[in-house]
């Protein structure tokens, strides 16, 4: 997959070697002359540098692009070069970090819609820890119509030792994947669930409601 970043901040940095790693062609786009030396001397020839604008995202492969992945520290930056990545250069997907949890419905507005707040990651799994009996938004995708989200049972879990095909679930609902102490469970018919299970579900918006009343009391 050809990725293109913009940023090459701590984010951006760690980003390019994870993958890089995995065998994806990646090109980072970064104005700071100090943190291009070092994603060079880490990273190999993978920089652009300069301000993210037209000329430079064309320069950088960006048309070319499957995906375009905006962490600078600013969320201006962000904003900017997913949506000329996705208006003047087509790039099929576009993905921003949003520094400024408020700027998300910005994004959403403008029609970018797969953002990825670490305030809003942190938040959520200090509630994770106090409230066992919540839903845990992780991600919107589409046009914000549908949710990636977490639920963890709680021992009164009305769904403990039910088979995953006799649960009601919402029609518009799909569990992802359950995670049991250091295990991963790809769910099947038959699986049944245990107290403390993490389980990962992709549902609409309207569904999430519906999967609290089918998971806790």
């Amino acid at each position: 997959m050809n990725v293109v970043i913009v940023g090459g901040g701590t984010v951006g940095y760690h980003l390019t070697k994870a993958l890089l790693a995995r065998g994806h062609e990646v090109t980072v786009i970064e104005p700071n002359e100090d943190r291009c030396r070092l994603l060079m001397e880490g990273c190999g020839k993978v920089v652009v540098r300069g301000e993210c604008d037209v000329a430079l995202l064309r320069e950088a492969g960006t048309a070319r692009a499957n995906v375009l992945i905006a962490v600078a520290d600013q969320d201006e930056t962000n904003l900017i070069a997913c949506l000329l990545a996705r208006r003047i250069l087509k790039v099929p997907r576009v993905i921003a970090r949003v520094v400024d949890p408020k700027n998300r419905t910005t994004f959403k507005e403008l029609g970018i819609n797969l953002t990825v707040s670490s305030t809003d990651i942190i938040c959520n799994l200090i509630e994770q820890e106090a409230i066992t009996t919540e839903i845990i938004p992780l991600l919107a995708l589409a046009k914000g119509d549908l949710e990636i989200v977490e639920l963890v049972l709680p021992p009164d879990s009305p769904v403990l030792s039910v088979s995953l095909k006799d649960l009601p679930l919402p029609a518009d609902s799909v569990l992802i994947s359950i995670i049991r102490g250091d295990q991963t469970v790809f769910p099947r018919g038959s699986t049944t669930f245990r107290p403390n299970d993490t389980i990962l579900a992709l549902t609409s918006t309207k569904g999430v409601e519906q999967l609290k009343r089918v998971f806790y009391r």
